[in-house]
């Protein structure tokens, strides 16, 4: 792989020196808010990092190239691009061959940041088992590499148009640890609770990091999911927003949206429906989890060292 990856000079000086370092998807920027909340929420993700004490590393493909860590020229690029490829685990190696870009999904980039030896990464929402899915068998691509790449992913949970109690099913048979950050609920991404409980209730980021820290010792396979609610204060009221989501999910319908576009359209006409309401606060989420991956990463570098100093 070290033929089509490029690690930028700080990510990869970070990396050799043992400094933390976190993980950000692409596809955010480029399917996740429209211009330009998107580019201004790419650099405050970044800057949040930074201000915890890691560097950050946004991933996507760029010319044939998979980049761990963007260039502010990059990030304006994927804000900017409409139709931009989203790419998964599947579409690796098509979008390489031809020298094409894409903007990686969460699974995506937990690929390329275990290729680069990155063990924290943090989203907004993952992908699951999608509404309706005993008869369409949409399931996101995104479980299946939790269930084989060894990189812990904070999120807010998954994103509240798919189905929660199905996905934590799938989560559970993969045997995917569910990590509640000082919470006892699988949050609801735009609400902080589901009523569908988490593995292990790990009260702060220094528990979390040597949870890692165990697995990875250990050499388990696959990864970790933490889940880490919305800000109460930016969290939306539970009734209106699943009003709001079967609204959208009856219009995708009509209009026979399905695959890899059901996401993007939903997210955006929720947007729309919402007055904007749903881009506040994936906003906050989003940077919420900046945070708290930041600070794992801090401390997951930190119980490296106690290993590599006691061995």
């Amino acid at each position: 792989m070290n033929n089509y990856l490029k690690i930028s000079n700080e990510v990869q000086a970070a990396l050799a020196e043992g400094r933390p370092v976190v993980a950000l998807e692409s596809t955010i920027i480029s399917h996740g808010f429209p211009y330009p909340q998107n580019l201004e929420c790419a650099r405050r993700c970044e800057q949040i990092i930074r201000e915890a004490g890691a560097v950050p590393a946004t991933i996507a493909i760029i010319d044939g190239w998979i980049k761990v860590g963007l260039t502010e020229g990059e990030l304006v690029r994927l804000a900017e691009t409409r139709e931009m490829a989203k790419c998964s685990r599947r579409d690796v190696a098509a979008i390489l061959s031809r020298g094409g870009s894409g903007a990686t999904t969460v699974a995506g980039t937990m690929l390329f940041a275990a290729m680069a030896g990155i063990r924290v990464f943090a989203t907004g929402g993952i992908g699951g088992v999608h509404r309706g899915a005993q008869q369409t068998f949409d399931i996101s691509a995104d479980l299946e590499e939790l269930a084989q790449t060894p990189v812990a992913v904070v999120s807010a949970g998954v994103k509240s148009i798919l189905d929660i109690p199905l996905t934590r099913e799938y989560l559970e048979t993969a045997g995917v640890p569910v990590i509640g950050y000082d919470t006892d609920e699988f949050p609801n991404f735009y609400t902080r609770t589901s009523g569908i409980r988490v593995d292990y209730n790990l009260e702060t980021t220094r528990e979390i990091a040597k949870l890692i820290h165990t697995s990875h010792v250990l050499g388990l396979r696959g990864g970790i999911l933490i889940c880490n609610p919305i800000p109460p204060e930016y969290a939306l009221d539970p009734a209106y927003i699943d009003e709001k989501i079967e609204a959208a999910i009856a219009e995708a319908q009509a209009q026979g949206i399905s695959g890899k576009a059901t996401t993007p359209f939903l997210l955006g006409k929720l947007y729309e429906i919402t007055g904007g309401k749903s881009i506040e606060a994936n906003r906050a989420l989003v940077f919420n989890n900046a945070k708290v991956a930041a600070g794992i990463a801090v401390d997951l570098a930190g119980w490296n060292k106690i290993t590599s100093f006691s061995s």
